[in-house]
């Protein structure tokens, strides 16, 4: 940011005492809430996040130095629950990503189950030849995917973030109504519980240190 356009001391003194202001109505809504779910604290928190953050911003820019702590903001973490409190029904959505890191091992297992499949049924195996697409397609009509995620490096294949949620609902939708569009409903305030498996969290661990042997 150029000496023009940086903040002056006011506006970041001004943003410091936004932050207070915020912790005070976090604080005293948590004293309010009147369960784990409650929207006031929810509010609470995001307007806390966004003060912390804009201050941190105008903190780096006039002194060129970073708080040191980081709030999670909105995008984070789910919306209070407004789902029904007796759920009927359940929806279970998963979301797995793997990145294709060996063409040639997943094209062999791919050809193994067509040649497999050949010689159950009798005639000629598939050829899945040199295409990627048609392997994967093979892969995941033999195997449920909890079978590939359990086996994904013998199918040349590499983990990437995943996530599971479950979400409530009072009656379940007629037979095919959402197959056009099978996540298109996903509300994240009918999530009953979720969980997240990324390499992000890995990061922000604090690395160990080496044990040290003592001097003899």
């Amino acid at each position: 940011m150029s000496d023009a356009a940086q903040p002056t001391a006011a506006e970041v003194r001004a943003a410091a005492e936004a932050v207070k202001t915020a912790l005070d109505h976090h604080l005293a809504a948590v004293e309010r809430r009147t369960g784990d779910d409650d929207a006031a604290v929810y509010d609470a928190f995001n307007a806390l996040a966004a003060a912390a953050e804009f201050y941190d911003e105008l903190l780096y820019d006039r002194y060129d130095e970073v708080t040191p702590f980081e709030i999670p903001g909105v995008s984070d973490s789910l919306p209070p629950y407004t789902g029904p409190e007796e759920p009927n029904a359940l929806s279970v959505l998963i979301r797995r990503d793997y990145a294709v890191v060996e063409p040639p091992r997943l094209l062999a297992q791919a050809q193994r189950i067509a040649d497999l499949d050949q010689d159950d049924r009798g005639g000629s195996a598939a050829v899945v030849g040199s295409s990627v697409h048609a392997a994967l397609g093979v892969l995941f009509g033999e195997y449920e995917p909890d079978e590939i995620a359990s086996r994904h490096a013998e199918f040349g294949l590499e983990e990437g973030d995943s996530t599971l949620w479950v979400t409530a609902a009072e009656e379940l939708p007629e037979a095919g109504e959402w197959l056009g569009a099978p996540f298109d409903d996903a509300d994240p305030q009918l999530v009953v519980c979720r969980f997240d498996v990324s390499a992000v969290f890995d990061e922000d661990e604090p690395d160990e240190e080496p044990a040290r042997l003592d001097p003899v």
